[in-house]
């Protein structure tokens, strides 16, 4: 197995569990690389000293790399689209941070994670992703379109909220009067737009959810849609800009800014374990098998 290696923070609980990940992987031969700000933690913290080949960016990974390990939580793996993108990696993820709807490997079960990925018992999950483009053109959101969880427009500086003009394949849907408009995915469904109100949806349904946050129009609901629209909204009223972030990346538009919204060309490849199923996670994450009556 060749495998590429990402963590974006480090901590001193993080260290028993890199050390496991790397023991497990050396124990099935695994040609190893680690993403080179990642391998400066781990060399700093820990007691592992070996200089591993590193990638730095996406041009970096190719289809000779078969599994994407990340270490942290779901922001982890939601960072690292940046490396990913196109590439058709399967991507799984460690957690080793709090709620861990995406990264769905317990950080004690590393050394099993790695034997069920070493005799195939896993099946590769499609994720589908959001792209973005805006008129006139944002250069730093065209360097990476994508979204895997969410694009939200909300307001920034400011405790005014914004109107946000919104479109469904060029026909008006209406203005939402809010603090802002999440455009999610299945995988973001789980997210930011699951706090505000929004439905859960499961990975492999064709849909995207708009949600709006604490919408001054107080008939609107979160809206499901076909992942084949074509969304275009823009920023209206006193403020002179607003953010759009794409996941955990955040850029400021200017007021009157075209925002169009669609799904992405390509999908995210994850693994899902034997015995990780969606359903389970959300039982588990949700608490949804807590309820006392369905003991």
């Amino acid at each position: 197995m060749k495998i590429a290696i990402y963590g974006h923070y480090f901590n001193e609980d993080a260290i028993q569990y890199v050390e496991d990940l790397l023991e497990a992987l050396h124990e099935k031969n695994a040609e190893i690389y680690i993403e080179s700000d990642f391998l400066k933690l781990i060399q700093l913290h820990t007691s592992i000293k070996e200089d591993y080949p590193t990638f730095n960016n996406h041009t970096d990974l190719d289809t000779s790399f078969n599994i994407f390990f990340t270490l942290g939580g779901d922001g982890t793996i939601l960072r690292s689209i940046t490396y990913i993108r196109d590439s058709n990696i399967p991507v799984i993820g460690v957690n080793i941070g709090r709620l861990g709807f995406l990264a769905t490997v317990q950080k004690e079960k590393i050394k099993e994670a790695v034997s069920a990925l070493h005799n195939n018992e896993f099946e590769i999950k499609q994720r589908s992703l959001l792209t973005v483009n805006t008129k006139p053109e944002n250069t730093k959101i065209g360097y990476l379109p994508f979204a895997l969880n969410e694009i939200t427009l909300s307001r920034k500086d400011t405790a005014a909220m914004i109107t946000v003009e919104t479109y469904l394949n060029g026909e008006y849907l209406t203005s939402y009067w809010a603090d802002g408009l999440i455009i999610a995915t299945p995988t973001g469904s789980t997210g930011y737009s699951l706090s505000c109100g929004g439905p859960v949806i499961t990975p492999q349904a064709k849909s995207f959810a708009i949600t709006p946050v604490a919408p001054h129009n107080l008939n609107a609901r979160p809206l499901i849609i076909p992942d084949d629209t074509h969304i275009r909204m823009r920023i209206v009223g006193r403020e002179k800009d607003c953010s759009l972030s794409l996941d955990s990346r955040i850029e400021t538009i200017e007021k009157g800014t075209e925002i169009f919204v669609e799904k992405a060309p390509f999908n995210l490849k994850m693994i899902e374990l034997t015995g990780n199923s969606f359903i389970q996670t959300i039982r588990k994450k949700l608490l949804w098998g807590e309820d006392t009556r369905n003991k």
